[in-house]
């Protein structure tokens, strides 16, 4: 897939606010509609755009707990502990990463012992070798 530098900008806009108008994210980035509209149409047909979310407002979000949960799998578990972090609507993102654990959960919960109980549910999976969490205080940006 070849996304150029104007694809680039073009993503950063639809990231921002994917509502935006095509005349407003055309004006912002000094194309014409037509051009925009064939951008996410092509962005769209190669995958690149998989589809649209609701964010939040910070408002709603502050009053709930957000925390970063690390996990590790034991050894040819990773399907089956994907598929059950997957039913959780708590867990708002799953990431593979490298180093001593093998993911990283964005967990959100209404408290504190509401967190305390999904991360036992997660380390209770058959296949999690051990949880470490670390609670979210702030967000300074997100795209």
């Amino acid at each position: 897939m070849k996304v150029t530098e104007a694809d680039e900008q073009l993503l950063s806009l639809l990231r921002e606010n994917a509502r935006a108008s095509t005349a407003e994210i055309a004006r912002r980035l000094g194309l014409s509609r037509t051009t925009v509209q064939s951008r996410i149409d092509r962005l769209e047909r190669q995958g690149v755009i998989r589809g649209y979310a609701v964010r939040l407002d910070d408002g709603f979000e502050r009053d709930r707990v957000r925390a970063h949960i690390l996990v590790t799998v034991l050894p040819k578990k990773m399907p089956a502990v994907v598929k059950a972090l997957a039913e959780m609507p708590q867990v708002r993102a799953l990431h593979s990463i490298s180093g001593v654990h093998d993911l990283v959960a964005l967990g959100v919960a209404a408290d504190v012992g509401a967190m305390d109980e999904l991360t036992d549910r997660i380390g209770a999976i058959d296949g999690v070798e051990r949880t470490s969490s670390s609670i979210i205080l702030s967000t300074k940006f997100e795209r």
